[in-house]
């Protein structure tokens, strides 16, 4: 199962910042195992929307070049509110220090409602063609990149007036 935990994206200054939103709703099946009678987004979940948004702000910037976008590293990492079916997740990655295939992120995600903090922490991402590793599956790349390329105008479509997106 592929899960999509980026619903919006609501800014985005390449090579420099994004934020993002993922809206929880309670017919999102995991959270009948998370918890019954308690439902929550799992931390591995925010940490997995933190990653998403990074990858996001990756694939703008050098205009989809790499077809794959990993979690590397992750430190203080930190978890402090539950965030329940109706809440609203509001993500942020920041570039703090970047070389051509991996780069190192502050994140955080906040609770729309009330602006308490979620969860919280450095991120370090890799990228890369799995062609430059295995030739035979630069098919898979391109199919992949492509697949990207059109969902990236259903999740960040500004105003051309508030577009930030400039190079």
């Amino acid at each position: 199962m592929r899960f999509l935990l980026i619903d919006r994206i609501t800014s985005l200054v390449p090579n420099e910042s994004i934020t993002a939103v993922k809206n929880v709703s309670i017919a999102e099946e995991y959270l009948a195992d998370h918890f019954p009678g308690f439902p929550v987004l799992p931390g591995v979940f925010m940490l997995e929307a933190l990653t998403q948004t990074g990858a996001w702000l990756m694939r703008a910037s050098n205009d989809f070049a790499y077809s794959t976008i990993l979690l590397k590293e992750t430190r203080a990492l930190k978890y402090n509110a539950f965030v329940a079916p109706g809440d609203q997740l509001q993500l942020s990655m920041t570039v703090k220090k970047k070389s051509e295939n991996i780069w190192e992120f502050m994140g955080s995600g906040k609770l729309a409602s009330t602006g308490e903090s979620a969860v919280s922490a450095r991120v370090v991402l890799t990228q890369f063609n799995v062609a430059d590793r295995d030739p035979a599956a630069r098919p898979g790349d391109e199919a992949r990149k492509a697949w990207l390329r059109q969902l990236y105008p259903t999740l960040w479509s500004p105003a051309p007036a508030t577009q930030e997106m400039a190079s």
